[in-house]
């Protein structure tokens, strides 16, 4: 395998970093995350318009640019750095490679266009507030317990008139519920006794359907609630027979492959920061970074977050390694911003300093995709490492 990068991955690279480096400062990152959307919405176009991000990894035939997951984990480092918010990963990495999974002929002509320009943005809506576990992360997916259970567990499906689809139910911390234009819903359909779990496509303008953005930690992966009261919708794939719970692991492993990119460009980010401070805030008559103790917290720093980088790089050639790379690249995020925090002194203790976006995105990523622990554990028991021997029995 040759980890070395093309010109044309270096390019997307320094074209992204350049672009964000001049509209998404701090201060900009506060403004747009208090708008409606959530986003700076002309910024989204210009990402989507001049570098096709949202169609990075989507075919040419479908007005994608061509490329695969290294090229758009390598676009979510970038982001990651400046904290962009956007319903990149949303749209790109959750509901894009289901519709190119599940969807039918006429599904995929109809929609992947719209989502490769950035007309259409996207949201996953899965029941029982755990997308990590629904997407195979932190646990087996496969039975279905993550999207409720029973009669009224979860999101209800039944068939409704015309062909269609009814749905009945809520989910809950939905990333982009609020603003995007087209939600992917978990349902139950079948009955009871053959429930089964299958995807549908609502319409952000469908009615019976109720959104309302709710106050997250990290305000820049703004989350919703999502209700759905006989709400129409329709049904993604043919005759809902597709594993879903296989395309959702698959996908998960692909988004923990873009999440640990993420993680590694604000723990890169926040270094960079917590390295200028520290040589130009003096103490005693001297630069605070020249004492030994600050050297050493930094040294340890460093090397973390280049083996996080090496890691997620690696997540982003094989997704099947993507757990492991998120809770490796989580941790350090972890860990950098809390030395940031302490390393800037009082003024990295105020809420509102630039140092909390950061330490806000770790501990709220873990929250929502972790617990790092769980996401080694579950990595683990898929790849046997505790299973016990005929001889041990």
């Amino acid at each position: 395998m040759d980890t070395a990068f093309t010109e044309e991955q270096d390019e997307i690279r320094s074209t992204l970093r350049e672009l964000l480096s001049k509209r998404c400062g701090p201060d900009e990152v506060k403004a747009a995350v208090r708008t409606a959307a959530g986003y700076d919405a002309s910024l989204w176009a210009q990402l989507s318009g001049r570098l096709g991000l949202p169609g990075l990894a989507l075919p040419e035939s479908y007005g994608g640019v061509g490329c695969g997951l290294a090229e758009l984990a390598l676009a979510c480092e970038e982001t990651g750095r400046a904290l962009l918010p956007s319903p990149l990963l949303a749209t790109a990495g959750l509901v894009a490679p289901l519709v190119a999974a599940l969807g039918t002929p006429d599904q995929r002509a109809e929609l992947l266009p719209r989502i490769a320009d950035g007309s259409l943005t996207c949201a996953l809506a899965v029941p029982g507030g755990s997308l990590a576990h629904a997407l195979g992360l932190s646990g087996d997916n496969a039975s279905g317990e993550w999207a409720g259970g029973g009669r009224a567990g979860g999101v209800q499906a039944r068939p409704g008139q015309g062909g269609g689809w009814l749905l009945y139910g809520e989910a809950g911390q939905v990333l982009d519920g609020h603003s995007a234009r087209l939600l992917a819903v978990a349902a139950h359909t079948g009955g009871f006794a053959r429930s089964r779990t299958l995807l549908f496509l609502v319409a952000a303008d469908a009615a019976g359907l109720s959104r309302t953005r709710q106050t997250a930690l990290d305000e820049t992966r703004p989350q919703a609630r999502v209700e759905l009261r006989d709400c129409a919708a329709r049904l993604l794939g043919e005759d809902g027979a597709a594993d879903v719970p296989g395309a959702l692991a698959a996908v998960g492993s692909g988004a923990a492959a873009l999440l640990a990119a993420e993680a590694v460009g604000a723990a890169a980010s926040a270094l960079d920061r917590t390295l200028e401070y520290v040589r130009a805030r003096e103490q005693f008559g001297r630069a605070i970074g020249s004492f030994q103790a600050v050297k050493h917290r930094l040294a340890d720093l460093y090397v973390q977050v280049q083996a996080a980088r090496s890691a997620a790089y690696y997540a982003a050639w094989d997704p099947a390694e993507g757990s492991l790379a998120l809770a490796q690249c989580l941790e350090a995020l972890r860990a950098v911003t809390g030395e940031a925090v302490q390393l800037h002194g009082g003024i990295g203790f105020t809420w509102e300093h630039e140092v909390h976006l950061f330490f806000k995105r770790a501990a709220a990523d873990e929250l929502l995709f972790g617990p790092v622990h769980r996401l080694r554990a579950h990595a683990a028991e898929t790849a046997g490492l505790f299973a016990r021997t005929k001889e041990a029995v």
